[in-house]
């Protein structure tokens, strides 16, 4: 069991002409010393939830601001002008800077051709060809990464909620991910789905693609459960536990029940489980996100070792039955 960063943290506390290196290099530390076993640049280049990556492709002009996901984050809404197209590293460099501040495995974090699709306007093109042009665009970016030695590539898939019942929408799914990952498919993907309510979708939409593990929120939307049960045991899994929408301090009893539960389904066992925040912390206090990224590293080291002492707590049925106690899956 490990603990990680969902995606963004807020800026560390230096002056404000430091250098784009010298933040990363800062919030590297931190996690470093917080406990995070996995870390992450906290996503402080990017100016809104895209990454800022269509900027960085051919296709696109950017718009005005706009609402991101019904959330008070804003994005900088781009236009199609054609199909997009890669012509050269985008997120490279930003990894080799925060990887060179650590011995820790660094991963970067990708926004997904899916969630893009949904949120640029098409402009000329249909969006479902705009979604498979970005997928191709965003396998370049993958396999640059991948060439740079980068030991795990995060896709952040935050409007995975709005696929539903859809079929169409599933399958447009599933292609735009083949797509994306079939170069790829021996490299450590994550498929991040933080973005609200996925329980209505086939698991199967998810791992149809080669991804070794899945990053769920499970705080914000108990339902989502659904989704990790059927999940393979031999896929990863990393539960979204802590609330990234609040300062309040994390739930531990939550977190423990979380990292059990994941390691119990489908026998997947403590090894390929993982803790991390629901979302973003980058909207949080400094002394909030520290708390909770500390809290989760301290629950993640102490529940293996519980587990690893006493196997017998990865009760798949008796942890079922406490967390529709507790309130932590719907009754």
């Amino acid at each position: 069991m490990f603990a990680t960063l969902a995606s963004g943290y807020p800026r560390p506390a230096l002056p404000d002409d430091a250098s784009g290196d010298d933040l990363v290099r800062a919030v590297i530390e931190e996690l470093a010393a917080a406990g995070l076993q996995i870390l992450s640049d906290g996503a402080l280049r990017r100016a809104d939830p895209l990454g800022g990556i269509a900027a960085r492709l051919q296709g696109f002009e950017i718009g005005e601001p706009v609402p991101y996901l019904g959330t008070d984050r804003t994005y900088r809404r781009p236009r199609a002008i054609h199909e997009p197209r890669w012509d050269g590293p985008v997120y490279v460099r930003e990894w080799e800077t925060a990887a060179a501040a650590t011995e820790l495995p660094v991963k970067q974090v990708v926004p997904g051709p899916y969630t893009l699709g949904r949120l640029v306007d098409p402009g000329p093109l249909p969006r479902e060809r705009l979604t498979i042009a970005l997928a191709d665009a965003l396998a370049h970016e993958l396999r640059a990464l991948v060439a740079a030695g980068v030991p795990m590539i995060q896709v952040d898939e935050d409007a995975a909620s709005l696929i539903g019942e859809d079929a169409a929408e599933q399958a447009l799914f599933r292609l735009a991910h083949r797509r994306l990952t079939n170069t790829v498919a021996d490299a450590h993907l994550t498929l991040a789905l933080t973005g609200g309510d996925i329980s209505k979708i086939p698991p199967s939409v998810f791992w149809d693609s080669p991804y070794r593990s899945y990053l769920v929120d499970v705080v914000t939307t108990p339902a989502n459960w659904a989704v990790i049960a059927g999940m393979p045991g031999e896929r990863g899994i990393i539960a979204g536990a802590a609330d990234a929408r609040t300062d309040e301090p994390a739930d531990r009893d939550l977190l423990v029940w979380a990292a059990l539960s994941a390691a119990a389904l489908n026998r997947r066992g403590p090894d390929r489980v993982g803790l991390a925040p629901s979302g973003s912390l980058a909207g949080r206090s400094p002394a909030a996100a520290r708390a909770m990224i500390e809290a989760l590293a301290e629950v993640a080291a102490e529940t293996r070792a519980r587990v690893l002492a006493s196997p017998e707590l990865l009760n798949g049925p008796h942890l079922a039955d406490e967390g529709k106690e507790r309130g932590y899956l719907p009754g």
